[in-house]
């Protein structure tokens, strides 16, 4: 998906992750549990994501998602 390099991306990314940073902790504070919050985050980027790409590349980058775990791509904290 970064193969283009759009210069602009980096922004992006980073005022999403902002942007959403900031809803997840408001919508936990009203009470909605995490993993409910993560299920649904997980579900409207795949939907989004296939309405773009189509299934096939989605696919291509869901199969490559255990790797990335066990690599720790998406661990924030060695947990100490």
């Amino acid at each position: 998906m970064d193969e283009v390099g759009d210069p602009r991306e980096a922004v992006w990314k980073r005022t999403a992750l902002a942007a959403l940073l900031d809803t997840w902790d408001g919508l936990l504070k009203q009470g909605i549990p995490a993993e409910v919050l993560a299920t649904t985050v997980i579900y409207l980027a795949l939907t989004d994501m296939i309405d773009a790409h189509g299934e096939a590349a989605v696919l291509e980058i869901v199969e490559r998602l255990p790797e990335r775990v066990r690599a720790g791509d998406f661990t924030l904290s060695n947990g100490g």
